[in-house]
């Protein structure tokens, strides 16, 4: 239990206080993602690769999380540069069901200098950044981190 706490209060601490400003990303079906849009709901911007293996680890966690909580939007990042094709075929094989940006180095740069992947950017209902994470997430971290701020007593239904 003490390795935990410790564990969690590390992942806390080096998630808190990344630097970003609001993102602008349009995704694969051309629909436009601001931050802007999803005020009420926490936003989790995952940078991923197909070639990644933690990064498809942890894909499933994810399309739980987008799919069974409607206080949450995800947006996948994908930085396979070369080939969208690669991706597509990957996103429609798994049923990612939560929208997908073809992602570059510009495109990261709005949130960070993206070094590692998978990397997450997880921002409060308020549109604050709340976390960063640099390699793997699972649905029970992120769902503990939810937990362990106050209430949010906003009823907000998914945009779609």
């Amino acid at each position: 239990m003490k390795y935990k706490l410790i564990v969690l209060l590390y992942v806390v601490a080096m998630l808190l206080s990344f630097p970003v400003h609001a993102f602008h990303f349009q995704d694969v079906t051309g629909k436009i993602h601001k931050l802007s849009d999803y005020k009420g709901r926490w936003v989790l911007v995952n940078f991923w690769a197909t070639w990644c293996p933690p990064c498809l680890k942890e894909i499933p966690d994810l399309v739980a999380l987008y799919e069974q909580r409607k206080d949450l939007i995800v947006i996948g990042v994908a930085m396979d540069i070369d080939d969208p094709k690669v991706v597509m075929d990957f996103v429609q094989s798994m049923a990612i069901p939560y929208p997908i940006v073809l992602g570059n180095r510009k495109i990261a740069s709005q949130l960070d200098e993206i070094s590692l992947l998978p990397s997450t950017y997880f921002f409060d209902p308020e549109g604050n950044p709340a976390a960063r994470q640099q390699g793997i997430i699972s649905r029970e971290s992120i769902e503990r981190f939810i937990e362990s701020k106050p209430a949010n007593n906003n009823d907000v239904s998914r945009k779609h």
